[in-house]
């Protein structure tokens, strides 16, 4: 079935759209979603990539959605122009996410009563469970080829390169050669019947360009595990949660790469699943103490359940690395949904008066650099650095800058003595602040026979690691400890500034994976006269050039993704800054943020201070 409507071309969107496929989650849809962005990509043409999955096996509801933006908008959009709606679950859902003057395919197999459709939206039926039907004989083989089938037929109906496609066919079955003809069979059949019996055009198309260049498309948690590699991490400790899994996962494959002996063949990295988040974390701060670079990566509930450990490495002074890739909570919460709601928890877990530094990457590229960042201060502080990841940019694929490898990687190891130095030294007291930055120097096992060795204990200490009750040795411990905190300051990466002055009495202050939909819906102000300036907060604790930043603007947008603003309680509580300044502009339904989404709240913090809108706020 198709309708009667021909495209005006004056509404015609050539790379510029948003398409979603609407499938059941465990059919093997999502490698055939894949393809579809693939060759969009390969025809020079951005996109942003969002995959929306429940959290069960299979047989829920589950969309893929690609932004088609040959401007390079990297946020999702608000607004479906194309469906390809694949689930009869969702059929009516999705049939009214479709924007007006869109397009809406399904699968035509069983006829839908036409006041289920809409008549202000090109429908477009194609008879895809049938087609399969007759083709192939196995239901296996009926389900699995219907994806690439409507692979075909929407390449067809978008004008996307079909060799393109092919080429992406056959780089997702090269390491099966047999199945590649098979899905190129699939994809054709697809493509004929459109050629065959749909006279309507769809108001949307995809034009070759030249505009993707060398960057890559790559999820958070790949680069995380690739980047964990690059920075010398021999062992990763972990218990599978969504959704970190996939990180760990990548760490192995990558290591298995790089990280085998050519001669003996043997490992040069261990990756161990332990019993439950509390022995992983245990493991890593051994391995750590050990002298090994060590990891884990988790989740939500799993940093609750590290809380102790992370304590006891804060106070021990014991260098690890965590990635805390971000889901919605709490409790179980939503597992495959995307939150930024683990700042206040990651910022002073455990008990007793703790701080913990964290690093927020803002797509995978930065994340993989953060993850050398993370080992080197982990040794430079002697503590646990925690990457605020989410699922967001962890479990989704994002076209970002290739991945930056120094030629000659240096790993700062910190303030590690030597042999020659401990023989030298008079006495050797492991949490004496020699050089008044509250960070002590400290050794590694069997460096030295005799020298160096001491009793590591999360139990009070003095300066040479005796314990003690002393009310006075615990203060000074607690004092260096902020030392130790103020130098992280200067350590840390600094705040990333989009303009080379203040130009606005309104900032805006985002972090993460907010950042991509913060400076769109900045730019939309913008274009209704509204200045506002822009910072990108990069970790914790905070730099210098985020209090100044506060300091001068009159208000300040708050942009996170949780309910309780806890990025801005946490800037109340380490900076001297004025909570009215503060305005919260918050998401936390659990799908990625839209620019629509932080123009709006914006609008509504500032109207709801009392700012003027009516006039630009240029200084």
């Amino acid at each position: 079935m198709s309708s009667d409507h021909n495209v005006d071309p004056s509404s015609l969107l050539i790379n510029d759209f948003v398409m979603s496929f609407a499938t059941v989650n465990g059919t093997g849809s999502a490698s055939a979603n894949t393809m579809i962005a693939r060759a969009i990509l390969r025809m020079g043409v951005p996109i942003v990539a969002k995959n929306l999955f429940p959290s069960n096996i299979q047989g829920l509801p589950t969309w893929y959605e690609i932004r088609v933006s040959e401007q390079g908008k990297r946020s999702r959009r608000s607004g479906i122009n194309l469906m390809v709606a694949l689930n009869p679950q969702s059929f009516d859902r999705d049939m009214a996410s479709v924007l007006s003057g869109g397009a809406f395919v399904y699968d035509s197999t069983k006829t839908i009563p036409r006041d289920r459709l809409r008549s202000d939206v090109h429908v477009i039926g194609i008879p895809m469970m049938q087609l399969c039907m007759q083709h192939y004989e196995d239901p296996r083989q009926r389900l699995l080829f219907k994806n690439v089938l409507y692979v075909g037929a929407l390449a067809q109906l978008l004008n996307i390169d079909l060799e393109v496609l092919r080429g992406v066919i056959r780089d997702e079955f090269a390491s099966k050669p047999k199945l590649i003809d098979p899905n190129l069979e699939a994809m054709d059949l697809g493509v004929r019947y459109v050629d065959e019996h749909i006279t309507t055009s769809l108001p949307l198309r995809v034009e070759q360009r030249d505009l993707v260049g060398d960057r890559i498309f790559i999820s958070g948690n790949d680069a995380c595990g690739l980047g964990a590699v690059y920075a010398g991490a021999t062992v990763a400790a972990w218990y599978p949660i969504t959704p970190s899994t996939s990180l760990v996962s990548a760490f192995e494959k990558f290591a298995n790469q790089l990280r085998v002996d050519e001669a003996t063949k043997e490992k040069n990295f261990a990756v161990i699943q332990a019993e439950d988040e509390i022995s992983a974390i245990g493991m890593v701060l051994g391995a750590s103490w050990n002298g090994a670079r060590a990891f884990t990566a988790t989740s939500g509930p799993g940093i609750s359940l590290m809380s102790e450990f992370l304590g006891f490495s804060y106070f021990a002074e014991i260098p690890a690395v965590l990635v805390d890739v971000q889901r919605v909570g709490p409790s179980t919460g939503m597992p495959t949904r995307t939150q930024q709601s683990d700042v206040l928890l990651c910022a002073y877990a455990s008990h007793g008066d703790t701080k913990h530094p964290m690093l927020f990457p803002a797509d995978p590229s930065e994340a993989f650099g953060m993850m050398g960042a993370a080992f080197d201060l982990a040794e430079r502080l002697q503590t646990a650095i925690i990457v605020m990841s989410d699922l967001d940019i962890g479990m989704n694929d994002h076209l970002c800058p290739p991945l930056r490898v120094p030629e000659q990687p240096q790993l700062d190891r910190g303030k590690v003595l030597s042999v020659e130095q401990l023989e030298s030294m008079k006495s050797f007291g492991r949490y004496l602040d020699v050089d008044n930055d509250g960070i002590g120097y400290r050794t590694i096992p069997a460096l030295h026979p005799h020298l160096g060795s001491y009793f590591t204990r999360g139990s009070s200490h003095d300066e040479y690691a005796r314990y003690t009750e002393d009310s006075a040795a615990y203060v000074r411990s607690m004092e260096r400890l902020l030392r130790k905190w103020e130098t992280a300051k200067t350590m840390v990466p600094d705040a990333v500034s989009y303009q080379d002055k203040p130009r606005s009495s309104i900032g805006m202050i985002f972090y993460g994976s907010s950042s991509d939909a913060s400076l769109e819906a900045r730019e939309m102000l913008q274009s209704e006269g509204l200045v506002v300036d822009a910072l990108r907060v990069r970790a914790f604790p905070f730099t210098e050039s985020v209090v100044d930043f506060i300091k001068q603007h009159e208000y300040v947008l708050i942009v996170e993704q949780n309910r309780d603003a806890q990025l801005r309680t946490l800037l109340l509580s380490e900076c001297d800054v004025e909570a009215r300044a503060l305005l919260k502009v918050l998401h936390y339904d659990g799908m990625p943020l839209t620019a629509q989404h932080v123009y709006d709240g914006a609008l509504l913090a500032l109207a709801s201070a009392g700012v003027p809108l009516g006039r630009t706020l240029e200084v």
